[in-house]
C-alpha cells in the first residue's frame, strides 16, 4: 500500500537520486503536513456549524478546559498559541460581540483583564466540542485503535525531542 507521500518521495528519488538518503524525514513530516490539511478542513467545517472560526473554537475550548472560573488573561492565550497580541485582541473583540466571552478586570489588580467564558460561551463550547470529538472519531473509524495509540506515542516522542512539551 502506498500514499501520496510515497509518490512524492518516488518523484524526488527519480529527479534527484543523489538525495535519496536524505528523504527519510519526508516520510514523517510530509504525512504530518498532509494530515494537518485534512484535519484542519474538517475542524473548520465543524466550527463553522456552530458559527465559529477555528481561532474562536480554540479560545472557547481553552477557557472551558481551564476549569472554574473559566477565565484566563490574554497573555495566557498568547503563550498557548502562535499568533500576535493584535490577533488575540481582534479574536476576543469578535467573540465578545457574539456574547461568547467577556472581559473582566481582576479585583486585586485592576490592570489585569481576564477573558471570561459566558453562559452562552459554555453552551456553544459544549455543543461544538461534542461535535468535534465525533468528527475525530469518524476520521479514525477505519483505523485500528492500537495503531492510533502507537502513532500518538511515537509523535509524542518526536514532539518532546523537538522541544514541544506541555503548556503550563
Amino acid at each position: 500500500m502506498s500514499d501520496a507521500v510515497d509518490a512524492v518521495i518516488g518523484q524526488w528519488a527519480t529527479e534527484r537520486p543523489d538525495l535519496v538518503d536524505g528523504l527519510w524525514p519526508v516520510e514523517l513530516f510530509g504525512r504530518i503536513q498532509r494530515m494537518g490539511v485534512l484535519v484542519d478542513r474538517t475542524v473548520k467545517a465543524t466550527a463553522a456549524q456552530h458559527g465559529l472560526d477555528v481561532g474562536e473554537f480554540d479560545v472557547l475550548t481553552t477557557l472551558q478546559r481551564s476549569g472554574p472560573p473559566y477565565a484566563l488573561t490574554a497573555g495566557t492565550f498568547l503563550k498557548a498559541s502562535m499568533v500576535s497580541s493584535g490577533t488575540i485582541t481582534n479574536r476576543i473583540d469578535k467573540m465578545e460581540a457574539k456574547g461568547l466571552v467577556e472581559r473582566v478586570r481582576d479585583g486585586a489588580d485592576r490592570r489585569t483583564v481576564k477573558i471570561h467564558l459566558t453562559e452562552r460561551g459554555h453552551e456553544v463550547t459544549r455543543a461544538a466540542f461534542a461535535d468535534h470529538l465525533e468528527n475525530y472519531a469518524r476520521l479514525l473509524a477505519d483505523v485500528d485503535r492500537e495503531l492510533v495509540d502507537k502513532a500518538a506515542d511515537g509523535l509524542r516522542q518526536v514532539m518532546e525531542a523537538l522541544g514541544d512539551t506541555s503548556i503550563k
